[in-house]
């Protein structure tokens, strides 16, 4: 393949929130998204003398032959929105973020260009507001005399993955609030984690090298297998799947990986599957130090994945912590399933949950009905299904709720009977009892028992946090809150995890506290009812009580079935005096009887 060197403008635009819009209503979001690429976007683009180089779902990367038709472009796209978000309520507006960068690129013979300044056009889009530009320090120098917007001096920027900080400004658009080196959009990147008291490691997404894209999936449920089986290890500090695969598909520096997510070793490589035949490469990196302790190839047939899943997770266990017991060896072996058809509808169903959309929480249900059907004793396939019953009732999706409940209960009881050893089966099923069945003694118990089985598993300790709470045990509830974002740090489904801290101390009486983890979790996702809940009952009972009606408000727009007679459903509560103050802080809010 063939490569040219050429320096040119690159303009790098995606939508704000597209997760929760199309959660929310996918098939209006999308109507409306094609609309503004066929009757703005694409035109301006035209228009600016720009390329379009690949299209990223909501996102797009463009080349100019300069930087003022590249911000032309921008501005003529951010302006154009001010206009068409006019009168739409927040929950419906889609608003682009743009990042602009001059650089050195290479241009592949296929047209796709590549190279670090492609990534940090990339990275400047991350960083802007919502409706806003972010430029490179070489960019605004070439368009400064030209502008008259307001510009925000965000100075010296630590961008995530570009090795050094960039001097970065941000254009202004329609009334914005300025913006400042604190209210980036992207994690925190230059926040350190300390390190464990004990060995860490982090496993990347690896890259899937089959001919075939739709195998994807099957790349990503090895990684995923390999994270479980070293999790099993409590010897071991292993980062969770969900905050591992914030990386996938990116070019990232190892070192700033390690920094983000406190972790010394890092474990990548790839997948290629073809002809029956699987090959994994893997290599593991002292990422401080970046020095390479080995790399080895996996080869066998596809009944052979299991094996060579358990062969790289004891190498690296070989490696960083080789004194361990032989009973822990033995169990991070056991796998789920005998079946690879079943395994394989698994691993689909699981692609799907991780995107935490409506239609892919449906279509994750049916594969995993699938996987029943093939292995009726697939415990984590049980346990993986009650949860998405569960993830329909948190999002308000369900559509019969007395049958919804009765199924959710039945596969809770079927994946706690079956999964005995099984972490995932028996902290979605244990979950599942307190919220179906209303037992809170079997489900902490059975949670209690997969954080024994795997100490890492971050979801089992957010779970864990919310059934501490529903049992009033509320400074435990926030510990286990507080492992799951240390094993999270990343995660997608963050605000979870925050709104259940915000949870234990709304019942503890510590509104302030309550108001400011809620807060939190809305930041992340803005139309979640539970945040939404605690922050309007916690706003009334520290007499804010114009913020608890506006709350309140937002509330009853995401759920208008809500009443304070059926508010005991919402959550399995053993106490009176929680559900009591639950029930005082929402009617001073305004929920109706």
């Amino acid at each position: 393949m063939t490569e040219t060197r050429k320096l040119v403008a690159v303009l790098a635009a995606d939508v704000v929130g597209f997760g929760r819009l199309t959660g929310t209503d996918e098939d209006r979001t999308l109507a409306r998204l094609r609309a503004l690429r066929s009757d703005l976007v694409d035109p301006a683009i035209s228009v600016h003398n720009g390329r379009v180089v690949k299209r990223t779902g909501d996102g797009v990367l463009v080349e100019f032959r300069s930087v003022v038709d590249a911000v032309r472009c921008g501005i003529e796209i951010q302006n154009s929105m001010i206009e068409r978000n006019a009168g739409l309520p927040p929950d419906r507006r889609i608003e682009f973020r743009i990042g602009v960068h001059l650089g050195d690129v290479v241009e592949e013979s296929d047209g796709d260009l590549m190279g670090d300044d492609v990534n940090v056009a990339v990275r400047l889009e991350r960083v802007a507001q919502p409706g806003a530009i972010c430029l490179s320090e070489d960019a605004y120098r070439q368009v400064r005399s030209r502008l008259d917007l307001e510009v925000d001096d965000l100075g010296e920027t630590k961008l995530k993955n570009v090795a050094e900080a960039m001097h970065v400004y941000s254009l202004r658009f329609g009334g914005a609030a300025p913006a400042t080196a604190t209210s980036l959009g992207e994690p925190a990147a230059t926040a350190t984690l300390p390190m464990p008291d004990k060995p860490s490691i982090v496993v990347l997404p690896f890259q899937n090298l089959s001919s075939d894209p739709e195998q994807e999936y099957f790349a990503d449920g090895t990684v995923e297998d390999i994270i479980t089986a070293l999790s099993r290890f409590r010897q071991l500090f292993v980062i969770a799947r969900n905050s591992s695969f914030v990386y996938k598909g990116r070019a990232v520096d190892l070192k700033q990986v390690s920094r983000d997510l406190g972790v010394r070793y890092v474990l990548e490589g790839s997948v290629r599957k073809a002809a029956g035949r699987i090959r994994i490469t893997a290599q593991l990196v002292d990422a401080p130090t970046g020095i390479h302790l080995w790399a080895e190839r996996f080869d066998g047939g596809q009944e052979d994945i299991f094996d060579l899943q358990d062969q790289i997770a004891t190498r690296v266990v070989g490696e960083i912590a080789p004194k361990l017991e032989k009973a822990e060896i033995e169990r991070a072996k056991r796998k789920p399933t005998e079946s690879l058809d079943a395994y394989n509808y698994f691993l689909r169903g699981m692609a799907n949950v991780h995107q935490w959309t409506r239609v892919a929480n449906d279509e994750a249900l049916r594969l995993f009905y699938k996987a029943i059907e093939l292995d009726s004793d697939f415990a984590s396939a049980y346990g993986m299904a009650a949860w998405c019953y569960i993830w329909r009732k948190l999002n308000g999706w369900v559509i019969d709720r007395t049958q919804e409940s009765s199924e959710g209960a039945r596969l809770a009881r079927r994946a706690v009977e079956l999964g005995k050893d099984d972490a995932v089966a028996l902290s979605r099923g244990g979950h599942a009892f307190a919220w179906f069945l209303r037992d809170l003694e079997n489900g902490a118990a059975y949670l209690d028992r997969a954080l024994v089985l795997n100490p890492n598993l971050a979801a089992a300790w957010n779970l864990s946090g919310w059934v501490r709470a529903y049992r009033g045990e509320l400074e435990l509830s926030i510990e286990h809150h507080a492992r799951a974002m240390r094993l999270s740090p990343l995660d997608p489904i963050l605000y979870n995890m925050q709104v259940g801290t915000a949870f234990a101390h709304f019942l503890g009486g510590r509104n302030d506290e309550a108001c400011e983890w809620a807060s939190k979790a809305l930041r992340e996702q803005p139309n979640y009812p539970a945040a939404t809940r605690i922050l309007a009952a916690g706003k009334a009972l520290a007499g804010r009580l114009s913020e608890a009606q506006e709350a309140m408000a937002h509330l009853r727009g995401l759920d208008s079935s809500l009443r304070i007679s059926n508010l005991e459903e919402v959550y399995p509560l053993r106490r009176a005096e929680d559900l009591a103050k639950l029930t005082e802080g929402l009617r001073k809010a305004g929920l109706p009887d």
